[in-house]
Formats: structure tokens, C-alpha cells, sequence
């Protein structure tokens, strides 16, 4: 096992590697943020103070040099807008997407897992048709299209609920159940099919032969041997959760990483976005590793 977390590691690093080459070329070429920051009637020799002063008057390599150097030690230069260390920044936005995702997390475990496992269990009746319409509902309608539409029943006519921003659980509701729609509609469909497969087994059959309680048949040795497909999608919700937050923090102005993300392209603040997909990166690859670890657990025969 150590072995291979070792290896899982230094993969890890070399994909950070490469995921810095491609987000610096990328930001690099998206524009001059020089342009951006220089008053509407600068002078060329403002400009060209204001490039040098940001280091951007160099060549293209130098710059990826001095990038990649300053990164092993942790910093991702000062951001253009806000005047504060770029990982600084990320990272005081990162709580309040750890909160969003956390808790569209657990709604969605809490309400995806139950009814797939339901809906396996009753297949053909009114709960596994129930299960199926969720399922293609939420993975079938656009992220932003259900927040508009739930501001707009219980913010806008309604009025029980705040439009936006960040404050107490009623402001957390809105975006949550947002952001867990295509989760709950994921795991949905993945349990209800492990465990279809699961449940038409000779061991599952014998168990229930032998006399044992439905509940224990099917907890016990149903659900535990369709978790793997389970937790892995479970594993990379979980992921895309705290990465892809952006489209909802966006329509309800949440001050998470995914909006921060969103003004730093838009003003080109390279050290910005570098940090935070550098955050998002190591988000991926941490849970893909404790994703793969989990495995040894739930099936004791999985050995690395």
C-alpha cells in the first residue's frame, strides 16, 4: 500500500507538472492584462512601465521559469487586483465552497442514495418510476436554468428565501439543492443499476433462501458489494462539487473560489486563476487517492 501511495503521489506531481504548462500558455495567451489595468489615456510609456513592473516584458520561457520556481515554493505571485498574494486569496474564498459543496453533498447522499437503493428494491413500481424521472430531470437540465427558477418561485415570488449571497442556513438552501440536482440525479441512476446487478446474484439469492431479514440481505450484502461503482462516482460528485461550483455560485453571487475564479479571467489576473486551478487540481487528485485507498475497505479482496 505504501508503494503505492508513493507512486499515486509522484503522478500526482508530474500531473500538476503538466496541468501548469497547459494553464500557463493558456492565460498567457487569453490577453494583456497590462491593457486592462493601464487608465483609458496611458501614454505608451505607462504601458510599458506598467508590463515591466508586472514582469510580463519578458520572454515567454523566463516568465514560465520564474513561475514554476516560485511555485515549489509555494507562490503564485501577487494578484493584479486585489494586491495580495495569489493563494492568499483562493484559499479565503475556499471555505465558503467547501460549505456549498459540503453540503450539496451530503443532500445528495442523503436523498441519491436512498432512492436508487428503493428504487432497486420496488423495481417497476411507482418509486422506481419516480427515481427514473429525477434521474433524467437532473442530469438533463442545465445547472443555471434550475437556480433562476428556484429564485424566481421561492426568492422572487414566494419571498421565504434570500436571492443571494453569503449569511446564514437560508441563504446556503437555495444554492445547495442547486448544486446537488445532477448529483442526486448521478447517484441515483449508478445505484439503482450496481444494485440491480447486485440483487440478481447466487450469494444475494442464497441469503434470502437461508431466511435472513430483507434489511440485512440487502444493506449487508447487497448494497456493500455494489458500493465500489458507487464511491466512485460518489468520489469525483464529490470533486466536480468543489471545482465546478462556478456556474452556481455565479447566479447567486456566492463569494466562493468558483466566482472568484470567474473574475480573475475576466480581468486577467493570471497569479489568481493559476492558484486556483493549482486548488483544483490537488482537490482531484487528493480524492482520487482516497477514492482508491477506500477500495481496500469495502471490498477486502482489492489489494495494491
Amino acid at each position: 500500500m505504501q508503494r503505492y501511495i508513493l507512486g499515486r503521489l509522484l503522478q500526482a506531481v508530474a500531473a500538476l507538472f503538466v496541468i501548469s504548462v497547459i494553464v500557463f500558455v493558456l492565460v498567457h495567451l487569453s490577453g494583456d492584462p497590462a491593457r486592462l489595468m493601464a487608465p483609458p489615456d496611458a501614454s505608451q510609456a505607462e504601458y510599458e512601465a506598467i508590463r515591466h513592473s508586472l514582469g510580463l516584458d519578458k520572454p515567454l520561457l523566463t516568465q514560465f521559469g520564474i513561475f514554476v520556481s516560485n511555485v515549489v515554493k509555494g507562490d503564485f505571485g501577487t494578484s493584479y487586483r486585489w494586491g495580495a498574494p495569489a493563494l492568499l486569496v483562493v484559499l479565503s474564498r475556499f471555505p465558503a465552497t467547501l460549505t456549498l459543496a459540503g453540503v450539496a453533498f451530503l443532500l445528495s447522499v442523503a436523498i441519491g442514495l436512498p432512492l436508487g437503493i428503493v428504487a432497486a428494491i420496488r423495481k417497476g413500481s411507482i418509486w422506481d418510476t419516480l427515481a427514473r424521472v429525477l434521474a433524467t430531470l437532473g442530469q438533463s437540465t442545465p445547472v443555471f436554468w434550475i437556480g433562476l427558477m428556484l429564485i424566481i418561485v421561492f426568492s422572487v415570488t414566494l419571498r421565504v428565501l434570500p436571492v443571494s449571497g453569503r449569511g446564514g442556513l437560508e441563504h446556503l438552501i437555495l444554492p445547495a439543492v442547486t448544486l446537488a440536482s445532477f448529483t442526486v440525479s448521478a447517484l441515483v441512476r449508478l445505484t439503482r443499476s450496481s444494485m440491480l446487478e447486485v440483487l440478481g446474484t447466487e450469494y444475494v439469492k442464497m441469503a434470502r433462501i437461508k431466511g435472513l431479514p430483507e434489511i440485512l440481505v440487502v444493506m449487508k450484502h447487497a448494497f456493500r458489494n455494489a458500493l465500489i461503482p458507487v464511491v466512485t462516482m460518489a468520489g469525483m460528485q464529490l470533486a466536480a462539487l468543489l471545482s465546478g461550483a462556478v456556474v452556481t455560485e455565479v447566479v447567486f453571487a456566492w463569494p466562493g473560489v468558483g466566482r472568484l475564479s470567474v473574475d480573475a479571467v475576466l480581468s486577467r489576473d493570471f497569479p489568481v486563476v493559476q492558484a486556483a486551478v493549482f486548488l483544483f487540481a490537488a482537490v482531484y487528485l487528493t480524492i482520487n487517492l482516497v477514492v482508491d485507498i477506500l477500495y481496500c475497505y469495502i471490498d477486502p479482496r482489492i489489494r495494491y
